[in-house]
């Protein structure tokens, strides 16, 4: 299985680019894994935060295929713990899914067209975080349920 993190904006902020990249290897460990950040489309400040948002919606539909497993990151989402994230991970290499997409939305959040499509809807945390920071969290929980997986020392519960 694949794990692909699709997030909309610019690259890893300096501060955030060493963390992304030390957990991103380190999930390598475990599965295939890459991001995908995604530019924004242009003209985006003479756009709507709704009409954003469509915009987006048609950027992701055309990129997703069929069988990918997709996750959006939303606030009004499922909230996982780590060892419940670690099973849910499980259980998609077990039913084979050959990719698993992680979808950060943007500042203006994810169009509705994007929610009915994704397979699973998640809830990082009932706390706002900046967009830059939620990359580095969202590959850390991941990386800390491949460990939980596997039995290994990084998470203490």
């Amino acid at each position: 299985m694949k794990i692909q993190f699709w997030t909309f904006g610019k690259n890893h902020d300096s501060y955030i680019k060493e963390g992304v990249e030390d957990f991103t290897s380190r999930i390598s460990n475990y599965y295939k894994v890459n991001w995908n950040i995604i530019t924004v489309p242009k003209y985006k400040g003479a756009l709507s935060g709704a009409a954003l948002k469509r915009k987006e919606a048609e950027i992701i539909l055309t990129s997703l295929k069929k069988e990918d497993y997709l996750i959006v990151l939303d606030e009004k989402g499922t909230p996982l713990t780590s060892a419940g994230l670690s099973i849910f991970i499980g259980n998609r290499a077990n039913e084979s899914h050959k990719q698993l997409i992680f979808l950060i939305g943007s500042a203006y959040g994810i169009d509705e067209i994007i929610l009915k499509r994704a397979n699973y809807v998640w809830s990082l945390s009932l706390l706002t975080f900046p967009h830059q920071l939620v990359r580095l969290i969202l590959c850390e929980q991941v990386y800390r349920a491949c460990t939980i997986s596997r039995n290994e020392n990084y998470h203490h519960s």
